[in-house]
């Protein structure tokens, strides 16, 4: 990355072309072994800094132009939960430690995070003053790291995202504020897909669209309508893996060579045979590209291939690209080549 690059903010990145984000710490960390799909609270920033920094330079060098601090569901409500609520402040400034010294390193933006909180119940009001009131603990402490831009993602409700989006303006930064969508077109509050959005954009999102839930098939064509209806940039960061029409979430897929699953299906931990291959993941880059979206990356189930094969798919050469494969020299496929009689 050049120099002059390395200073532009959010905006200046996207007036010259897409930007890339990868997400999807808490599923790369619980299939390494270090989180667990029971709460996934991040509990690794405070135990494993080192492995954390290592995954924010693995997605960079795969083609993330942003390191996101690992503070999704690093919150009050989720940490309660696991009795680590001690933890949250820590929790929460370690991360953003780590995150801006990856991107100082590297030259990537650097983000703060924000995320669902589980506790937001719009016949509620006083829910309300609970979520603001975790929504500014965190917000705060990223505007102590300086970071460059936040992220408010995996919303449900939109209100809840708008609520988001009201506290990390403070921040006097870009703000990316994305929804996760169901198998219904509707936030949780049945605000249809287009009207929750467009509020959003309205009310100050410098990039808005969707994130997780959601694999590329069944995420594009929201992404269709949302390209008409909006005026700003669009946000696309599906999770890579093989949802349809009939099992449009990643929660919902089942698998056919399988069926003894202790949760009684797939999601969360036996997901592997339904990941989407690097190549889908290129074509639905391509596609997203084509459409008009500025603002691409993945989410829960996303490895650095993934990422890599998202820029290269756009026409970047990151440096992961030095590695990536030229089939025609591999000896099986190569048909000129002499193999061995048992590979035949």
């Amino acid at each position: 990355m050049s120099a002059a690059a390395a200073k532009q903010g959010l905006l200046e990145r996207l007036a010259v072309g897409p930007v890339i984000c990868a997400e999807g710490y808490v599923f790369e960390f619980e299939r390494r072994g270090y989180l667990s799909a029971e709460s996934f609270v991040p509990e690794i920033v405070l135990e494993h800094p080192e492995l954390v920094a290592q995954l924010h330079r693995e997605f960079v060098h795969a083609g993330s132009d942003i390191v996101e601090a690992f503070t999704y569901y690093a919150h009050r409500t989720k940490l309660r939960r696991i009795g680590r609520e001690g933890d949250l402040e820590p929790m929460n400034r370690q991360a953003l430690e780590i995150a801006k010294s990856v991107a100082t390193e590297t030259g990537a933006l650097f983000s703060g995070d924000i995320c669902n909180t589980n506790s937001f119940d719009p016949a509620d009001s006083s829910s309300r003053d609970t979520v603001r009131a975790m929504f500014e603990e965190q917000v705060g402490w990223a505007v102590d790291a300086g970071v460059n831009m936040i992220i408010a993602e995996t919303f449900y409700y939109a209100e809840e995202a708008l609520l988001a989006l009201e506290v990390a303006q403070q921040a006097g930064v870009p703000v990316v504020v994305t929804l996760a969508m169901f198998a219904d077109d509707a936030t949780r509050e049945n605000w249809p897909l287009e009207d929750a959005c467009k509020r959003i954009e309205d009310g100050g999102a410098s990039v808005i669209g969707l994130n997780c839930i959601r694999g590329p098939a069944t995420m594009m064509p929201l992404l269709r309508r949302l390209r008409t209806a909006l005026k700003g940039p669009i946000a696309a960061l599906p999770v890579p893996f093989r949802t349809n029409e009939q099992e449009p979430t990643f929660m919902s897929l089942s698998d056919h060579g399988y069926d003894r699953f202790p949760s009684g299906r797939p999601y969360p931990t036996a997901l592997e045979p339904l990941t989407c291959n690097r190549y889908e993941i290129a074509d639905f880059a391509r596609e997203a590209a084509a459409l008009g979206i500025q603002y691409l990356g993945l989410c829960c189930g996303a490895g650095p291939q993934h990422v890599r094969a998202m820029a290269e798919a756009l026409g970047r050469k990151p440096p992961a690209s030095r590695y990536s494969a030229d089939m025609a020299k591999r000896v099986f496929i190569d048909q000129t080549l002499k193999t061995p009689k048992q590979a035949r």
